[in-house]
């Protein structure tokens, strides 16, 4: 019998299983993971943060003390980074004493990130540029479709803009379709959004890898941007997801995204 330790935080209830490897001893097997995230015959989280020095990252070629987030989908495939998932293990360092203040930088796979404790105890993460494509992309769930805002984070994002009283009707239990099929090729986390009112928006999502979700991270900074682009909004965006709200701010076109971040236990998981 193999024994592994983990913790268990979320951000939003975007839930993650956090597994410390500092000299990355861990095998990340996409059916370990798998089987970690069931929630019937697993711990359950919709992903794997694995916390390891990026010198034991073979593809990073930045500074290797930093800590790297290596995240996983529930599924076991590798994604790019994850908002909600930053904000978790920045919480998880503080908590654990593995960094030496309340501000600093963590390697991604979408480069390094610098996180800070913000005003009552929420997590402050620079996302970087969310970068709004012009390409025309259509987006299909049941019989609807719409026309999608495409947008990249640092991972892919299609923005629908549904009307009023449309959000919650609609069934994410089925994955959406898009086209052109090329338009994303690694696969996409879709957005459903709602315009509440000035800066306030309210948000589903069905995450790649994943089905629906509590909450998408950089979602909320996908929808941020494109929302910001079409209305011409300036200042703090509030966006409200199922699991909580979630604060977004630009600089130019760098995208801060602020929240609350919990890690709620720790455990063994057996093999």
């Amino acid at each position: 019998m193999r024994r592994y330790s983990f913790h268990k935080g979320h951000g939003t209830k975007n839930d993650f299983i956090i597994l410390d490897d500092s000299y990355g001893m861990h095998d990340m097997h996409p059916e370990f993971i798998a089987m970690l995230c069931d929630r019937h015959a697993g711990v359950g989280a919709d992903g794997v943060i694995r916390v390891v020095r990026a010198s034991s990252v073979r593809e990073w070629d930045g500074d290797p003390n930093l800590w790297f987030m290596d995240y996983r989908n529930a599924d076991g495939s590798v994604a790019e980074m994850c908002g909600n998932g930053l904000r978790v293990m920045a919480r998880h360092l503080i908590n654990e004493q593995l960094v030496s203040s309340g501000s600093f930088d963590v390697a991604t796979r979408a480069g390094v990130k610098h996180v800070a404790v913000a005003r009552h105890g929420l997590i402050s993460t620079v996302i970087g540029e969310a970068r709004v494509s012009r390409e025309a992309v259509t987006v299909r769930l049941g019989d609807h479709s719409w026309e999608a805002t495409k947008v990249d984070v640092g991972n892919p994002h299609a923005v629908v803009f549904v009307d009023h009283g449309q959000l919650a009707a609609l069934d994410l239990h089925e994955a959406p379709r898009w086209s052109p099929e090329e338009a994303f090729p690694e696969g996409a986390n879709i957005e459903f959004v709602e315009v509440m009112g000035p800066g306030e928006l309210r948000m589903r999502v069905h995450e790649r890898g994943v089905g629906e979700t509590q909450s998408c991270g950089t979602g909320v900074v996908a929808v941020a941007a494109a929302h910001r682009k079409d209305s011409g909004q300036q200042g703090r965006i509030r966006v409200t997801v199922p699991g909580g709200d979630l604060e977004v701010e630009f600089a130019g076109d760098e995208a801060r995204l602020t929240g609350p971040a919990v890690i709620i236990g720790r455990g063994e998981f057996w093999i």
